[in-house]
């Protein structure tokens, strides 16, 4: 499939094949984008400006509902196309659809509401006499480098509000799931001027470094690594970016907890496309006291996952983005079962494949919990109390998201205002995300807000016009 600059096809002489992660088999085939790639795409989207910045807001808001019902019509075309290059059960490629189907919907409202505001000058000293007001400008092209774990809505978060607001966007898609994603970029051309939405495609740091450094890139948006979201800020100079670099999420769960509620949250939370999702439950933090009752409950719920072909709809585990993840997985629970934990449930792989997990007897310095484990395992770190819980959850370089099941308000109060993270949920999982609200986390879990709206504020620059009226 050939990427998509200034409205036409382009190849390259380099090629890279996308793998099926279930079994191996090639699904297509993408172009390697070079510097001399990203700088046309660059000069197509800054020529698309004003165009785009000519419509009104109430075109601008059609013509993405007009993209929301293309959407709509290929949604099993679009799940199936997420199944084969990610390796995520049919089943949760539909709701990622549907989710991108509504965050496309709260950008089409959203184009409608970019608002400023009266400012009273007359507060401050020498103010008297003006009349004072904002406008919320685009800032001019925004590129967006995206992840493969849920590639169509994370790419949606970042393209439909900067189209919303007028600005021209770049995605970088992920080179192990590009494909559709460039077919997203396909639909959305079909509305908009060509260069509002340009793709390219490939491995390496080439494309990414020249659109973070570039200056006729007015914004970085960009969720991975932590690794390479510091790369970024260092390089990206004095264009605005927003990073979203994972999690290591926690979920406490106190003595008082509905138990079969917090089991039901972990298997959302921790075994949800295979366990590669930045604001899953990393860490589940336990009182002693219901810790062994716990385990059964969630070993039994855990034993009914379905492993198998990813396109069967009964199939409820599928693989990890690749045989080389699953290694990675495998390693580090491997390591924990060396200093001491138990693998209570699963614990093998089979290639891309990796059984969903129950490890107990975590404790906090081994790297399965240090760091952010990417598959389908749930860790139990036992503690003695409330101030235990959440002295271990705020431990981390992380502070994304973070749940706590408990029936006691004032447990529950602590829990919100002690921790450390972007979100904290009572009496549900880290996982849970509605798409209009704000999403970022604290820490190494970056900077900036997604959320339509709040990508909005920060895919805009504020200019303030004063009327001297004396």
């Amino acid at each position: 499939m050939d990427m998509l600059i200034g409205g036409k096809h382009i190849s390259s002489d380099d090629v890279e094949d996308v793998i099926n992660p279930y079994n191996g088999e090639v699904i297509d085939t993408i172009p390697i984008a070079h510097r001399q790639t990203a700088e046309l795409a660059i000069v197509e989207a800054n020529n698309a400006k004003k165009e785009l910045c000519e419509m009104s807001a109430f075109k601008i808001s059609n013509k993405l509902f007009n993209v929301v019902d293309k959407l709509k019509e290929k949604r099993d075309e679009f799940a199936k196309s997420l199944t084969l290059e990610v390796g995520k059960p049919i089943n949760e490629s539909l709701v990622e659809v549907d989710r991108s189907i509504e965050t496309l919907k709260l950008a089409a409202e959203e184009a409608k509401r970019i608002y400023g505001e009266s400012v009273p000058l007359d507060a401050g000293l020498n103010g008297k006499g003006f009349f004072a007001f904002t406008q919320r400008l685009p800032l001019g092209v925004v590129a967006a480098i995206t992840p493969f774990n849920y590639p169509l809505n994370l790419t949606i978060h970042k393209i439909a509000p900067a189209i919303a607001c007028k600005n021209t966007t770049i995605i970088k898609p992920p080179t192990e799931a590009p494909l559709t994603v460039m077919k997203f970029a396909e639909l959305l051309n079909e509305e908009f001027p060509d260069g509002v939405v340009n793709t390219v495609t490939g491995y390496g740091s080439e494309v990414g470094d020249y659109l973070v450094t570039s200056p006729d890139v007015d914004k970085i948006s960009f969720t991975g690594s932590v690794t390479t979201g510091l790369m970024i800020s260092q390089k990206a100079g004095m264009k605005k970016v927003t990073l979203e670099l994972g999690g290591n999420d926690p979920m406490i769960v106190l003595n008082d907890a509905d138990i079969d509620k917090a089991v039901k949250g972990v298997i959302n939370g921790a075994f949800l496309n295979a366990g590669q999702v930045c604001m899953g439950v990393k860490r589940i933090i336990i009182e002693d006291s219901i810790a062994c009752e716990f385990c059964e409950k969630l070993v039994s719920e855990t034993e009914k996952l379905i492993m198998g072909n990813p396109l069967d709809s009964k199939t409820t585990l599928g693989t990890l983005i690749s045989k080389k993840a699953a290694i990675q997985v495998e390693e580090v629970v491997n390591n924990a079962v060396s200093m001491g934990a138990n693998v209570l449930t699963g614990g093998t792989r089979d290639g891309s494949f990796y059984e969903a997990t129950v490890i107990d007897n975590v404790t906090p310095d081994m790297d399965l919990v240090l760091n952010e484990t990417f598959g389908p395992v749930a860790p139990i770190i036992r503690v003695k109390n409330l101030d235990e819980a959440i002295e271990v959850a705020n431990d981390t370089d992380y502070g994304l998201q973070a749940g706590v099941f408990t029936r006691d308000y004032v447990s529950a109060m602590r829990c919100v205002n002690e921790i450390e993270a972007g979100t904290v949920f009572v009496n549900k999982q880290s996982t849970f995300r509605t798409d209009n609200m704000p999403f970022g986390g604290f820490k190494n879990s970056g900077i900036g807000k997604e959320g339509i709206k709040y990508a909005v504020e920060e895919m805009t620059k504020i200019k303030l016009i004063g009327l001297n009226l004396r």
